[in-house]
């Protein structure tokens, strides 16, 4: 079948979805390359390569559509800041799942357009050679974020309870909290730290992950508290901190998922039952106190 055949058979709904496909490759070709610059050695090489490929896979695109497209820039701008902010592996793995989703798409064309086929094992390619690419230092503490997330969530978002109905003011509970929160992340950052200088199998630093655990701790405390400090309603205060202990753990969750590659619902939904069980459980014994101490506090 030639070129004048394939494109005289391209209905209009073919056409369109090649379009996109060719936009797609445009865009992660620009995204790499710019990935590229920020890595050095091997990592820069793989990346400046993927980048190459995807420009071609555009261009052969290209000859079937006869039309020029241009890179996403929302998109370049969007992996620009995830690289930013979440590190190099989040945005690769990120940008994986969007070649799994392309690569679905090209199979549909395998029939009709025999570059497809090509392309489709190229994309292949970038994944593994994804997979093995980055060895991000941020990555290897991630158990320790975990840790110091997870204790302060369940550990705050129950203390907030508690203190809300004992003592029914949203200053005192914030203070209370804050000085719970500072105390507590650096019992856990201590205890990080002895527990993974105890560990010699590990490929970690305990002062690190000491350092991770305490800023990820922290950092949870100050989102959570902060609603206490601002709202003069105390039970309003106590329903903003628990929608930011949910937002917390949404994010976090999505974050892991993507560099683990693990599905997102039963982690979150675990994490979540934990924090608001306890902060449930918490909510009532504080009721309790404060009913015994004959509404005193």
């Amino acid at each position: 079948m030639t070129m004048k055949d394939i494109e005289t058979k391209l209905d209009a709904k073919t056409k369109e979805a090649v379009l996109k496909s060719q936009k797609t490759e445009m865009t992660e070709h620009v995204v790499y390359k710019r990935l590229a610059k920020k890595q050095r050695g091997r990592n820069a090489e793989i990346l400046e390569q993927i980048s190459g490929d995807e420009a071609r896979h555009a261009s052969i695109w290209e000859r079937y559509t006869n039309t020029k497209v241009r890179p996403n820039p929302v998109a370049v701008i969007l992996y620009a800041f995830l690289n930013m902010l979440f590190g190099i592996t989040f945005t690769l793995k990120l940008m994986e799942l969007n070649e799994d989703r392309a690569q679905k798409k090209y199979k549909k064309f395998l029939t009709l357009l025999p570059d497809a086929e090509e392309v489709l094992k190229e994309e292949e390619k970038h994944e593994q050679a994804l997979l093995d690419l980055i060895d991000e230092e941020r990555l290897k503490y991630t158990s320790s974020i975990v840790l110091g997330l997870n204790d302060a969530l369940v550990e705050l978002t129950g203390t907030l309870a508690g203190l809300t109905f004992a003592l029914a003011d949203s200053r005192i509970v914030g203070l209370a909290g804050l000085i719970t929160g500072i105390a507590a992340s650096l019992s856990m950052a201590a205890s990080e730290y002895l527990s993974q200088k105890s560990d010699e199998e590990r490929d970690t630093h305990p002062l690190q992950a000491s350092v991770y655990t305490g800023v990820a701790y922290i950092i949870t405390v100050a989102l959570l508290i902060f609603p206490f400090f601002v709202s003069s309603s105390v039970y309003a205060a106590l329903a903003w901190s628990l929608v930011n202990a949910l937002i917390i753990i949404a994010l976090f969750t999505f974050f892991v998922s993507v560099v683990r590659s693990v599905s997102f619902k039963p982690m979150f939904t675990e994490m979540a039952l934990v924090s608001f069980g306890v902060a449930a459980v918490s909510f009532v014994v504080g009721s309790i106190a404060n009913k015994l101490l004959g509404g005193s506090l």
